[in-house]
């Protein structure tokens, strides 16, 4: 996001100011936006499900096992006991409106994770105080990293054997890079886990059993661990107070630094990502959830305490800034698009700025087109609210929007601005599918377009050669979940086809090639000659498209068809139709006719001089590798590894936790299919196992031709 510095003094703490509307329900200030989001199976769920409960947000606590948690409300969810789309959610904490989003923990969803950052103000992540810092933590450490969103860590599962607090702190320093400093210390662990010391108010605290944990006891810190609050709380002052100068200067005068103090200096810090505060606690236990709110509200910021939006004004394409205030011009972003049963397409925004009223008309700058809202909505899972406004720094939905979609800007036509669209990771995986009758056929279509307007990373093509339907995703589950959908939502029926890898392709040296046009379409004659160089890049830098400035041969009229037809020809390939990806192509020669030329002709000879130069170029095909870890106990390490040297596979690392092998290894994705069954019947159904798309790598020589069938 592009952002600009706001005044740290431009509004003061709960207080009502010149840049909110006198009759929104509360301050701007105390308004915090945060997504909960973890590795699969680490609590966040079970963290978000307590949060709702102690707000007075549900009456029931639902839990993920029994299928009945409130923020994993898709069949698909209950039945799998995992969270697969984002769900939004507001409750109140001590005068304070929260608006949480729970994110999906497994890799297959992380876009799920990636459009929530970028429109949260701060994030809580949850760590197994068993597992640690697991791949999928790195991930979302790595996406809250990139949008500059604060975080708090909560160490939960105390109460689980092997559960190590200290462990879990050094890994988030040392795998995370993070400057990670406890404001808690757990009281005991495993079984004997009862409470927690709170080493900002140097007080002992621990949850009543009989009535959920309801109702929490300060008492004294516990004598044998005196000695080791005193310490921990010196380093987090000493550790706060080099990021801090108010916090230095207090210090200096007085080491014992005010609880007040510590608490402000410590929400500075966090705000401006100099520190991580870690709590500790077990949300399916009832402990350490309403510190985790107090925090929430403590250090996270509020819109407020960010930086303000800037954006491109289409117009003049400059820079424009948006203070977060309720009377500056409407700038909001549509993060996430949903088809609900009850209420149709369903827009879901984040407002940066000004306010969104039921009834007024928008301007889309990506459609340019203007669209009248309908209903606007307050969420909570799969529950709406109507509302007449959302003001800046909220989080609604948005009913009936037909022009919008993911990374689209809400904007007034005649003040616009474009903010920054979000970035997806490209699908990995592919799969067909096909309607079982002619009557199944539109509502397949249909129902394909719904989910690919809800989900950036599927995506739906036609082979050209077969006539199929070719679905695209990030993993195996993905496309299971899609499939699912189709057949119990949406109600088709349809046949689908084992999953397939999606290879791409890439140049191994620089090369050139070219091309001409000359034909006559309807009485017409139309040329163009066109020559291109092609070269390698790094792995993961993209395509570029460039015009060597020192050859001025192609009129500037006929650019814009030769990059169109370099793009069409970049997603085609020429070794198997795989989209070619890490090259850099540069025009480096041409010929244009005085009457003859035209911008289609240029199109259609870029093509062809690409698919050229990429065939002198040393085309590769490529495959998707993914980095596994796999948790198995010590005596089926052998057969793990054994299994792994036959997929293809290179370890990274071994490491031992408590009673278990970790292994870490980079395994192509056409040997992973299936690998959760097999690695249940080489380990006895006792190892575990997540993984995450890492690069693509050349296919071995042996291997190209099986896969091309030639």
């Amino acid at each position: 996001m592009t952002i600009v510095k706001q005044q740290n003094d431009k509004v003061a703490k709960g207080s009502t100011s010149k840049l909110e509307a006198a009759d929104r329900a509360h301050a701007l200030a105390s308004v915090r936006n945060i997504g909960i989001v973890a590795h699969i199976d680490a609590g966040k769920t079970t963290t978000s499900e307590r949060i709702l409960y102690y707000s007075g947000k549900v009456h029931k606590i639902g839990e993920v096992h029994d299928g009945t948690a409130t923020m994993d409300w898709m069949i698909q969810e209950q039945e799998r006991g995992i969270t697969i789309t984002s769900a939004a959610t507001t409750c109140f904490w001590n005068n304070h409106q929260i608006n949480i989003i729970d994110t999906p923990g497994h890799v297959d969803f992380t876009v799920e994770v990636e459009r929530s950052l970028r429109v949260l103000d701060g994030a809580v992540g949850v760590f197994c105080a068993v597992g640690g810092v697991q791949p999928q933590s790195e991930t979302v450490w790595r996406q809250a990293k990139k949008y500059n969103v604060p975080r708090i860590a909560f160490v939960n599962k105390m109460d689980r054997m092997g559960a190590d607090f200290d462990k879990v702190l050094n890994e988030i320093q040392a795998k995370l890079g993070a400057s990670a400093f406890a404001i808690q210390l757990p009281i005991g662990a495993s079984e004997t886990f009862s409470g927690m010391v709170d080493l900002i108010k140097m007080q002992a605290m621990t949850f009543s059993e009989d009535d959920m944990g309801s109702k929490i006891e300060y008492f004294d810190i516990p004598a044998d661990l005196a000695a080791e609050a005193e310490e921990a709380r010196a380093t987090l002052i000493e550790k706060v107070a080099e990021v801090d100068e108010e916090l230095l200067e207090a210090y200096m005068e007085n080491t014992d630094v005010s609880e007040q103090a510590l608490i402000e200096a410590l929400r500075r810090a966090t705000i401006a990502n100099h520190i991580v505060p870690v709590l500790v606690g077990s949300s399916l236990k009832n402990k350490g959830v309403q510190p985790l709110l107090d925090a929430v509200v403590s250090y996270l910021p509020s819109p407020v305490d960010v930086d303000a939006v800037a954006g491109i004004n289409p117009k003049s394409e400059k820079e424009v800034v948006r203070e977060t205030s309720d009377f500056e011009p409407l700038t909001g972003l549509v993060f996430k698009m949903a088809n609900d049963k009850f209420v149709g397409k369903l827009a879901f925004v984040r407002i940066y700025a000004g306010q969104l009223k039921k009834g007024q008309n928008i301007f889309n700058p990506r459609t340019r087109k203007r669209e009248r809202i309908g209903r606007l909505l307050r969420l909570h899972a799969n529950h709406r609210e109507d509302v007449d406004v959302l003001y800046a720094g909220e989080i609604g939905g948005m009913v009936g929007q037909k022009l919008f979609t993911t990374g689209d800007t809400v904007c007034m036509e005649n003040d616009p601005i474009v903010l920054e669209n979000i970035e997806f990771p490209e699908p990995v995986i592919s799969m067909a599918i096909e309607p079982k009758s002619t009557a199944d056929k539109e509502s397949l279509v249909s129902a394909l377009q719904d989910l690919s307007d809800e989900d950036p990373t599927f995506i739906t093509s036609i082979n050209e050669e077969t006539g199929q339907t070719i679905i695209q995703g990030m993993g195996e589950l993905h496309l299971e979940i899609i499939r699912d959908r189709i057949l119990r939502e949406y109600k088709v029926k349809a046949n689908a086809g084992k999953p397939m890898v999606a290879y791409r392709e890439s140049v191994s040296k620089a090369g050139t090639g070219s091309f001409t046009f000359e034909r006559d379409i309807g009485g017409e004659s139309h040329y163009a000659s066109l020559s291109l160089q092609v070269k390698p890049k790094a792995s993961g830098a993209g395509n570029t498209i460039d015009f060597d400035v020192s050859t001025n041969i192609v009129p500037n009229e006929f650019r814009k068809g030769i990059e169109e037809g370099i793009a069409d020809a970049l997603l085609t390939g020429v070794l198997g139709n795989f989209a070619i990806i890490d090259a850099a192509v540069t025009v480096v020669g041409g010929q244009a006719h005085t009457t003859e030329s035209s911008e289609m002709a240029f199109r259609s000879a870029a093509v062809m001089a690409l698919r050229d130069a990429v065939s002198n170029s040393g085309p590769v095909l490529l495959e998707p590798i993914m980095l596994l870890e796999i948790e198995s106990p010590e005596a089926h390490l052998g057969d793990v590894m054994g299994d792994l040297n036959s997929r293809r596979g290179r370890v990274r690392e071994i490491k031992a936790t408590n009673d278990l092998q970790v292994v870490q290894a980079d395994v192509p994705l056409a040997e992973v299919f299936g690998y959760a069954t097999s690695l249940r019947s080489l380990t006895k159904g006792r190892a575990s196992y997540s993984m995450e798309p890492q690069a693509f790598e050349p296919v071995p020589a042996t291997m190209t031709d099986s896969i091309l069938n030639r």
